[in-house]
């Protein structure tokens, strides 16, 4: 049951960065998009409507649900701290860090094997010119 999902845009000098985050119970999971050019609103809702169900979130951690104040004058003061700070919170950070290093260990993964599946292909045609040669005599 998926209880929260959130959009928050920002300018990332040069583009224009979305993070998507879902709150499921107490874990959160996020998902960063760049959208280029300044998005109008239109424009973000066509991508969520077309896109949402094909983006790909982090592996959930585990997140603190906060309680929200009463007093609207304390959540303006705290949305405008909010805005001030950064415009992805920090949970969603470690989200998306946590994302960006599965996919660097599995990039890697992927190149070593190649690496190694070239050197072998190598090997194998050095043997087999090396057969090739001594076949005559």
């Amino acid at each position: 049951m998926l209880l929260e999902s959130k959009l928050t845009i920002f300018f990332d000098e040069p583009f224009w960065v979305g993070v998507f985050e879902e709150l499921d119970g107490d874990k959160l999971s996020a998902c960063k998009v760049v959208f280029g050019a300044e998005p109008t609103d239109a424009e973000v809702y066509a991508f969520v409507l077309k896109h949402y169900d094909h983006l790909r979130f982090s592996t959930p951690i585990k997140a603190e649900i906060k309680q929200k104040a009463d007093n609207p004058k304390r959540r303006q003061r705290n949305a405008q701290k909010q805005l001030e700070k950064s415009g992805v919170g920090t949970k969603s950070q470690q989200a998306l860090q946590k994302q960006y290093e599965e996919n660097k260990l599995e990039r890697k993964q992927r190149s070593r094997e190649q690496r190694e599946a070239e050197k072998r292909r190598l090997f194998e045609l050095k043997q087999q010119k090396r057969k090739e040669k001594h076949r005559g005599h």
